[in-house]
């Protein structure tokens, strides 16, 4: 059994904490708050006690591992200081904001040799799990082009003041939210780091008064040569796509449990599949890694890749101009 300390206590970290209720794999036994009398109530109903920092967490040797969903821009600090602990991570996404600070995070924890997961959780998705396992088969062939789009109304209830309303803990619109979910999704199916990007991003429709943009779209460059464009939209209706093209067909995937297929001839087939909790099922990955050693759940150099991306997006849309990435 993996025993966590969860350090983000707001409606995410609930959301993590209830998916693994019952599991044999891993249970949550402390969260960080500054604020603990807001948590007390669900803390003892779930067992969990509270401190209110971060080093006590790291001090206890009755906690195997962390799990981080705090603001973004501490998720370096926090990362680089679990790792020197020597307890296995988990971060939420994004793993950093900017290229150099993902690299220093990844460098701390190849150094103290523990785990580290990224949250993503839609890799756990049944309609992904099947579009790679189709693409790893060669049903369509070898990759040409993927596309992809992560939509929804978010922007309409952020609040201004809020962390996750600032363009300094949400640069490129939806990506911090939404869109890198996708670009970890293509950056699979492609199999290669993205090399370029030009992008646009602008606030269109949300309130004046929170600072940053609504809609965000960019055309990609693989370093296998594979081109792509994703989209992120977030005063829409909800979307989660990626489409992936091949030289013997295409496959689609909706959401988490519908995905489509198209060889070069015939009619495209729909595939449904029943629903399964993300967040267990990334968060049981995550504890099967660490009783196994393994390193990095999202390999060293896609972690900083996506990141990269991220700052490169709003490179490119404030100069107008292409964005090469060093990888």
């Amino acid at each position: 059994m993996l025993n966590v300390a969860i350090h983000g206590m707001g409606a995410w970290g609930s959301k993590l904490i209830d998916s693994v209720d019952g599991s044999s794999k891993i249970k949550f036994v402390c969260g960080i708050t500054r604020s603990p009398e807001k948590h007390q109530e669900y803390a003892d109903k779930k067992g969990i006690k509270l401190v209110t920092s971060f080093e006590a967490a790291l001090a206890d040797k009755g906690i195997d591992a962390v799990v981080i969903a705090t603001p973004h821009s501490q998720h370096e600090a926090q990362v680089i200081a679990a790792a020197k602990a020597g307890k296995a991570i988990y971060v939420e996404k994004p793993l950093a904001l900017t290229q150099a600070s993902a690299q220093r995070a990844v460098d701390a924890v190849k150094a103290a040799g523990v785990t580290m997961c990224i949250g993503f959780n839609r890799r756990y998705a049944p309609s992904f799990l099947e579009m790679m396992k189709r693409i790893k088969a060669g049903e369509i062939g070898q990759v040409l082009h993927v596309e992809g789009h992560h939509a929804g109304p978010t922007g309409f209830k952020l609040k201004a003041g809020g962390w996750r309303s600032t363009r300094v803990e949400a640069p490129a619109g939806g990506m911090t939210a939404r869109g890198i979910h996708t670009l970890d999704s293509m950056l699979q199916a492609a199999g290669g780091l993205v090399t370029s990007l030009y992008a646009y991003s602008d606030h269109r429709a949300m309130a004046a008064d929170i600072d940053m943009d609504d809609n965000t779209s960019m055309m990609l460059k693989f370093s296998n040569g594979v081109t792509g464009y994703l989209g992120v939209c977030f005063v829409t209706g909800e979307l989660y796509r990626v489409h992936v093209f091949g030289t013997k067909g295409w496959l689609e995937m909706r959401g988490d449990t519908e995905l489509v297929s198209c060889a070069l001839e015939g009619k495209p087939q729909r595939h449904t599949m029943d629903v399964v909790s993300k967040e267990r099922a990334v968060l049981e990955a995550f504890a099967d890694a660490v009783a196994a050693k393994a390193g990095f759940l999202v390999p060293a150099d896609q972690a900083v890749n996506e990141i990269a991306v991220l700052e490169s997006i709003e490179k490119s849309a404030k100069s107008g101009q292409p964005i090469t990435i060093k990888t």
